[in-house]
C-alpha cells in the first residue's frame, strides 16, 4: 500500500472543536449514575438561554461534553487482583496455605484442590497431636506416629501414581486407536487412487477396444456392399446431399487441393501496394490519429480515508492468489513414469503398402470399357469351343476304336458282370471293416483324450493349489515376522518405559529418605547439642560449687595442719603418682627389649623375602610377562591390613560405648 503523509491535525489548535462530538447513546439507561451528560445546544430553550446570558456576564472558554470510548473493561481486564495484607505475630490465618495457589494454577478450585486443603487440614491437625520430646517413651511414640503418618502418605502417593499411570494408559490407548484409524484412512485412500487408477485404465482399453471394433465393423459393412468388384457409377444427388462427401469436402489424398489459386482473392489497391499511396492515404487521416496524445493514467484508489482496504481491492487480490495457484497446479509437471529393469522388444511397424489411386472418368468411358470387358469374355469363350472341336476332330478315331471295344460277347459281359459285383462286395466289406475300425479307434480316442484332459486338469489344479499354499505360507510366514517384530518393538518399548518407572520411583524414594535423613540428622544434631549444652552448664555449675567446697576445705586445712600432716600429704603424692609412674616407664622399657628380637627377625626374613622377589621379577621380565604368584610380602600386607582394620573397628565400638 502507498505511504500516505497527514498534515498536522493541530488537535491543540485551531481544529480542536472538530475533536468534541455528542456521542451516540442508543440506550440512556444503561449509563452510570455518576456520570452527567451535557445537554446539546438545540435542546436548551431561547428563555433559559437568555437568562443564562443575563445572570453570568463571564462564559467558560473550555466545556467539557461526553466521551465515548471503542473499548471495554473485559478487554482489558488481566488475572484478579490480590491486595497486600498484614498479619500479626501470634496468629497464623488458614487462608494463608493458600497463597502458593494464583489464578489459572489452582484457582478457581475444583475437586482436586479442596482435597488437597483437606489433606493439609487434617496433616495441622495430626501435627497438633503430636507428643512433645520431653523423654524417651514421648519420643518412640512420637516417631511411631510419624511412621505411620509416613505409611500413609506413601500408600497415598502410590495410588496417586496408578492413577496416573491409567491416565496415560487410555491416552496411550486412544493414541493407539487413533493412529490405527489414520492408517487405516490412507490404506483405504490408496486402495481407491489405485482401483481409480484402474478403472480409468480399463475404460481406456475399452474405448480403444470399442474404436477398433468400429472401425473393422465399418471395413467389413464396406467391403460386403461390392462384394463381385462391380463399377459404380457416380450418384451426384447423394454426392450432394452428403455433407461429408467430396464435392463439400475433398480430400488431399485424392489429388484435390483447395487452397490452390488463392491468390486471386488478395485484395490489390493502389494505396496499399505502393508508398505514394501509403503517403495519400497518410495525408487523409486527422492529426489524433498519427499524433496521438496519451494521458498517463491515475492511480486507481484502492483505500479508504482511513487506510483500509476496499472490498473490490480485497476481492481482486483473493481472485489473484488463487489464478495463480490455478496456475501453478497446471504448471505442475507430472511425475515420469519409472524405468523398466528389464529390456523390452519394440515392435517393428510393418511397411504399409502403397495406396492404389482411381482415376476419374466420364460415364462414356466407362461404358466402352464395360463393352471391352464383355467382348473380351465372348471372344474367349468361343475360342475354348474351337479348341475343343478341333481336339475332338483330331482324335475322332481313337474315340470309335474305344466305342467297338466296349462292345464284347455277353458271357464276357456276364464274367465281368459277377466280377464287379464281388469287387463291389469285398470293396463294401472292407469299407463296413474300416468304419468299425474307425469307430473303435475314435472311442478309444475320445477314452484317452478324456482321461488325459482329467488328469492335466488336476494336475493344473494341484499346481494351482501348490502355488496359493507356497503363496498363503509365505504371507504368513512375513505376518509372522512382522508380528514378532511389533512384540519385540513393543516388549522393548515396555522394558524401557518399566525401568524408567522404577528409575522415578527410585528417585523419588531416595529424594524422600534424604529428606526423612536430613530432618532426623537435623533434630539429632538439635537435640545432641541441647543435651552437650545442657550437661555442660549442669556440670561448670556442679563443679563451680565443688571447687568452691574444696577450696573453702583446703583452706580450713591449711589453717589448722601441722609439720607431720603436711608430711604424710606428700609421702602420699609420691606412693600414688611419682611411684606408679616409674613402674609404667620401667615395664614399657622391658616390653621393648623382648620385643627388639622379634622385630630384628622380621626384618631379616622381610629382606631375605624381597631380594628373592626383586630377582625372580627381573627374570620374568627379561623372559615373559607372566602373571605375578602371590608371596608372603603380599601374604604380611594383607594381615598388616586385616588387623588395621580390626583396631579402626574396635577403635569406633569404644568410641560409641564411651
Amino acid at each position: 500500500m502507498p505511504k500516505e503523509e497527514h498534515e498536522d491535525p493541530q488537535v491543540t489548535g485551531k481544529n480542536r472543536y472538530k475533536y468534541f462530538e455528542w456521542p451516540f447513546l442508543p440506550f440512556y439507561k444503561q449509563m452510570p449514575l455518576n456520570v452527567v451528560l451535557a445537554t446539546p445546544k438545540q435542546d436548551i430553550p431561547h428563555s433559559y438561554i437568555t437568562t443564562v446570558k443575563k445572570s453570568q456576564s463571564h462564559i467558560a472558554l473550555v466545556h467539557t461534553q461526553g466521551t465515548q470510548t471503542d473499548y471495554r473493561d473485559s478487554e482489558t481486564q488481566t488475572d484478579p487482583y490480590t491486595p497486600e495484607y498484614v498479619v500479626c505475630q501470634e496468629t497464623i490465618p488458614e487462608i494463608l496455605t493458600l497463597a502458593t495457589l494464583t489464578w489459572g494454577r489452582g484457582l478457581p478450585a475444583g475437586l482436586a484442590e479442596v482435597e488437597m486443603i483437606e489433606r493439609a487440614r487434617e496433616k495441622r491437625a495430626w501435627e497438633a497431636t503430636l507428643p512433645p520430646l520431653s523423654n524417651d517413651l514421648l519420643f518412640n511414640k512420637r516417631r511411631k506416629m510419624m511412621n505411620d503418618m509416613e505409611r500413609k502418605e506413601w500408600a497415598f502417593r502410590e495410588h496417586e501414581i496408578e492413577k496416573l499411570q491409567e491416565l496415560q494408559l487410555e491416552v496411550l490407548k486412544h493414541l493407539l486407536k487413533k493412529r490405527e484409524e489414520d492408517q487405516n484412512e490412507v490404506n483405504i485412500k490408496r486402495l481407491n487412487a489405485q482401483w481409480s487408477e484402474l478403472q480409468e485404465e480399463r475404460e481406456m482399453k475399452m474405448s480403444r477396444i470399442r474404436h477398433a471394433h468400429v472401425t473393422a465393423i465399418r471395413k467389413m459393412t464396406k467391403k460386403g456392399r461390392n462384394v463381385e468388384g462391380k463399377l459404380e457409377r457416380r450418384d451426384i444427388i447423394r454426392d450432394y446431399n452428403d455433407f461429408a462427401s467430396q464435392a463439400y469436402g475433398p480430400l488431399s489424398r485424392l489429388g484435390r487441393f483447395p487452397d490452390n489459386n488463392s491468390e486471386r482473392f488478395v485484395v490489390k489497391n493502389h494505396f496499399l501496394s505502393t508508398f505514394e499511396g501509403i503517403l495519400e492515404l497518410e495525408s487523409t487521416l486527422p492529426d489524433f490519429v498519427t499524433q496521438p496524445r496519451i494521458k498517463t493514467p491515475k492511480p486507481k484508489a484502492i483505500t479508504t480515508k482511513n487506510n483500509f482496504l476496499k472490498k473490490a481491492a480485497r476481492l481482486d487480490l483473493e481472485l489473484a492468489e488463487v489464478h495463480q495457484a490455478l496456475l501453478e497446479k497446471k504448471r505442475k509437471v507430472p511425475e515420469p513414469k519409472k524405468k523398466l529393469f528389464f529390456l523390452q522388444r519394440r515392435p517393428v511397424p510393418v511397411a504399409r503398402l502403397p495406396t492404389p489411386t482411381l482415376e476419374m472418368c466420364s460415364s462414356e468411358e466407362e461404358d466402352i470399357e464395360m463393352a471391352i470387358v464383355y467382348l473380351q469374355k465372348l471372344l474367349r469363350g468361343r475360342v475354348i469351343q474351337n479348341m475343343m472341336f478341333e481336339g475332338k476332330e483330331k482324335r475322332l478315331e481313337l474315340i470309335q476304336e474305344l466305342r467297338t471295344s466296349h462292345s464284347l460277347q455277353e458271357d464276357d459281359r456276364l464274367v465281368k458282370k459277377l466280377e464287379k459285383q464281388v469287387t463291389l462286395a469285398l470293396q463294401r466289406q472292407r469299407n463296413l471293416h474300416e468304419e468299425k475300425m474307425s469307430m473303435i479307434e475314435d472311442y478309444l480316442a475320445g477314452l484317452e483324450g478324456k482321461s488325459l484332459a482329467d488328469m492335466f486338469d488336476f494336475l493344473s489344479k494341484e499346481l494351482i493349489r501348490l502355488q496359493e499354499e507356497r503363496r498363503i505360507h509365505a504371507f504368513a510366514m512375513l505376518a509372522e515376522r512382522q508380528r514378532r517384530i511389533r512384540e519385540a518393538e513393543e516388549s522393548g518399548r515396555r522394558q524401557v518405559e518399566q525401568r524408567r518407572q522404577r528409575e522415578e520411583d527410585q528417585i523419588f524414594k531416595e529424594v524422600i529418605k534424604v529428606h526423612q535423613s536430613t530432618v532426623t540428622s537435623y533434630l539429632e544434631d538439635i537435640i545432641l547439642n541441647t543435651e552437650e549444652s545442657t550437661a555442660e552448664e549442669q556440670a561448670r555449675e556442679e563443679i563451680q560449687k565443688m571447687a568452691e567446697e574444696i577450696n573453702d576445705i583446703a583452706y580450713e586445712i591449711e589453717n589448722r595442719r601441722t609439720h607431720l600432716q603436711s608430711e604424710e600429704i606428700v609421702a602420699e603424692l609420691v606412693y600414688s603418682f611419682l611411684i606408679p609412674e616409674v613402674q609404667k616407664t620401667f615395664v614399657k622399657e622391658k616390653v621393648r627389649n623382648l620385643q627388639k628380637k622379634h622385630i630384628r627377625a622380621a626384618h631379616q626374613i622381610i629382606h631375605q623375602n624381597t631380594e628373592k622377589v626383586i630377582q625372580q621379577s627381573q627374570k620374568e621380565l627379561t623372559l615373559t610377562f607372566k602373571p605375578r604368584a602371590e608371596s608372603e610380602i603380599d601374604k604380611m600386607y594383607a594381615r598388616f591390613q586385616a588387623k588395621k582394620e580390626k583396631r579402626s573397628k574396635k577403635d569406633k565400638k569404644d568410641k560409641k560405648s564411651d
